[in-house]
């Protein structure tokens, strides 16, 4: 995968992560809830009552947004240079990231951070640090 220059708007990045932040702050705020979606997500694994209305909201807005850009924006060309076993195993391998440090990188890098949690600056710091060696093995050691 690799990012095309010639057409990144960084006005359309910025307004993305401003919504990202505020959809977070807007969930804390009315309900109290972190926005980590291991988290939201492993709720509906394990239901309590009168959890999974918001849960259910939550992950069908989070699916259906692409969805409504595919229809009212640009379409997007995605295209993945990995066979379907490698991002099989590498989803399972965030799955049991985010076991092992409780919770995921929405929950961490931008809840936690907002919230000045130390457990979250050290799991950030964490998985940035592995995503960068493994870009570093992939691309330069093992390509």
């Amino acid at each position: 995968m690799a990012i095309d220059w010639t057409h990144f708007t960084p006005m359309s990045a910025l307004a993305g992560g401003a919504l990202i932040g505020i959809a977070a702050m807007l969930l804390a705020a009315l309900t109290g809830r972190i926005a980590g979606i291991s988290g939201i997500v492993g709720g509906l694994l394990r239901p309590h009552p009168g959890e999974i209305g918001w849960r259910v909201a939550f992950v069908v807005g989070l699916m259906s947004a692409p969805v409504l850009y595919a229809l009212l924006g640009d379409r997007v060309d995605v295209q993945i240079d990995a066979s379907n076993a490698m991002i099989v195993a590498g989803g399972l391998l965030v799955g049991v990231g985010t076991r092992l440090g409780s919770g995921c990188t929405s929950g961490h890098g931008v809840c936690g951070l907002a919230r000045r949690s130390p457990r979250s600056v050290a799991a950030t710091l964490t998985f940035m640090a592995a995503g960068f060696f493994t870009v570093f093995l992939s691309r330069h050691v093992f390509a």
